[in-house]
């Protein structure tokens, strides 16, 4: 992957970057337009406390996948970051899509277009991923992170993290302009 390991330059340098997950079904795919930075020494990250079997994969080599399911309802797709062993992770919050859109539309049932993908465990539901892809290298089949041809990222402005009751004011929290809260 062309793009820094980095926690911290990782996150804004996702927006742009495509997701496409392949199922038996076909194939969908949505262009990253929010991330949230989480690293080691953040009180907010799942590793703060160090390694745990729900958290293991976030201690991966850069470029997994670390999926958890959020209060037991949803999953949350991460890309793990920093050194293998230091259990940093950036959040895929949101996502707009442009391939498989109506297989999406099945996963997620009655809601509109504009909301297919937005929200980390909709993301997940809209394209079937499951703890089952916890800990998959994102460069292989069935679920990757694609960086287009020439990815410049734009330098964006960080904002306050949401959905956290800890660290809420680091500015670790990055969107594309078209995204919304």
């Amino acid at each position: 992957m062309n793009l820094p390991p980095d926690t911290l330059s990782l996150a804004p340098a996702l927006l742009g970057c495509i997701v496409r997950r392949d199922t038996a079904e076909g194939t969908m795919e949505g262009v990253i337009i929010e991330t949230e930075a989480y690293t080691h020494d953040d009180p907010a990250s799942h590793s703060f406390r160090g390694r745990t079997k729900r958290n293991a994969s976030m201690f991966l080599p850069p470029f997994h996948a670390y999926v958890y399911r959020s209060y037991g309802i949803h999953f949350c797709l991460n890309v793990t970051s920093g050194s293998e062993g230091t259990g940093e992770a950036v959040l895929i919050r949101a996502l707009s899509p442009f391939a498989g859109i109506e297989l999406m539309r099945r996963n997620r049932g009655d809601v509109p277009d504009s909301r297919l993908a937005q929200g980390p465990g909709n993301l997940c539901s809209a394209l079937a991923i499951d703890g089952s892809l916890d800990g998959h290298d994102l460069s292989t089949h069935p679920l990757r992170l694609l960086v287009p041809l020439g990815h410049t990222p734009q330098a964006q402005q960080g904002t306050p993290r949401i959905g956290i009751s800890k660290a809420m004011e680091k500015l670790w929290r990055f969107r594309t302009i078209a995204s919304r809260d």
